[in-house]
């Protein structure tokens, strides 16, 4: 099993594909999350990999596992990604 890139040697991956700077890739790298971070509101597709967005959940009641007792979970919005149909199939290997 291969190790897990870090952003450098995604970076210099890139660079080295397309002809680019280190610098140049890991800027565009950058600019990509930030991009990313500032329109998942709205919803920020990933081409090829998922889509990343906001999600609001309604407040309801729970249940303290420990005691039993009913407790009140308040509303909350999170983060979600869902990854894309191809990039499961081309990383299961599943048609």
């Amino acid at each position: 099993m291969g190790q897990r890139m870090t952003k450098s040697q995604i970076a210099k991956h890139l660079a080295e594909k397309h002809e680019l700077t280190t610098k140049t890739a890991i800027q565009f790298l950058d600019d990509l999350v930030q991009l990313a971070y500032r329109e998942a509101k709205h919803v920020f597709p990933f081409p090829g990999i998922g889509k990343l967005r906001i999600v609001s959940r309604s407040a309801r009641m729970g249940r303290n596992p420990r005691t039993g007792d009913t407790i009140a979970i308040p509303a909350k919005r999170f983060v979600r990604f869902r990854i894309a149909q191809s990039a499961k199939a081309a990383i299961l290997g599943r048609p």
